[in-house]
């Protein structure tokens, strides 16, 4: 048979389904199908607070990034000094030799703060995963990010005067 002729006969065969008579369920909503009442927000969760061991060791490392920063800034003078003084030097001259050593002594020092970052991270992401307060810890990490951006703007500059 060709689909034009089974086409009609199949609309036929399922119209004959609906007419058969019975007593059939109503299709409207009935009352256990109605939504009633009012929906409340759960209690926002308020996390418990982070140890005093952790916060601890959030202050020492903050403390310890803080020293290194100043230990970088007080090399970044003398490190200044040596790039301004191998300006317009040739590459592998004695000034420009001395200027790149104190650059990577900047490099060097920098690494003590981004040391203390990592550690402020893994105590960062511990926290998260306890679900503990991390307002303390995000406010530590933020001044230690800030202080090795500066370290890294710093390096970059001097290291762009020595190309």
């Amino acid at each position: 048979m060709s689909p034009r002729v089974l086409a009609p006969l199949a609309l036929v065969a399922l119209a004959a389904c609906s007419t058969t008579p019975g007593d059939y369920p109503s299709l409207a909503i009935r009352d256990a199908e109605r939504v009633r009442g009012t929906l409340q927000p759960p209690p926002p969760y308020i996390p418990p607070p982070t140890p005093a061991p952790v916060l601890d060791r959030v202050a020492q490392l903050r403390a310890e990034a803080a020293s290194a920063h100043s230990s970088f800034l007080n090399e970044a003078t003398g490190a200044r000094r040596a790039v301004s003084a191998a300006r317009g030097a040739g590459v592998g001259s004695e000034s420009w030799a001395q200027a790149q050593v104190a650059v990577a002594s900047l490099e060097a020092a920098r690494s003590r703060a981004m040391v203390a970052l990592a550690d402020l991270d893994r105590i960062y992401v511990d926290a998260a995963v306890e679900a503990t307060e991390l307002d303390r810890i995000t406010a530590a990490r933020e001044e230690v990010i800030a202080m090795v951006e500066a370290e890294d703007a710093t390096i970059a500059e001097l290291a762009a005067v020595l190309r």
